[in-house]
């Protein structure tokens, strides 16, 4: 669950992290959804600031977007590679 009052720290992390996606969207190509590619630094800085919101994906459809393993899901979600597979094992959500 996510405090209710967030710090300042938070804030300018957030106003830092909204100003890098303006830059890398003015530079950023278009490419075809139907091939999983690597994460872009866009779509990292997406994942942490969207990573406590409680929007759903499906680990299938995770990995079709985005050629990634239970390392680097751990990673994203700051949790071992063993709570992944802990997860993983608990069904498709």
């Amino acid at each position: 669950m996510m405090p209710k009052k967030r710090s300042v720290d938070h804030l300018v992390y957030c106003q830092r992290a909204l100003d890098r996606l303006a830059q890398i969207a003015e530079r950023q190509s278009t490419r075809p959804d139907s091939m999983p590619r690597a994460i872009t630094e866009r779509e990292e800085i997406l994942i942490n600031l969207y990573s406590n919101c409680r929007l759903s994906m499906t680990p299938q459809a995770f990995y079709r977007k985005w050629p990634v393993n239970q390392a680097d899901i751990g990673n994203i979600c700051c949790r071992s590679t063993y709570a992944v597979n802990t997860w993983l094992a608990q069904g498709a959500r």
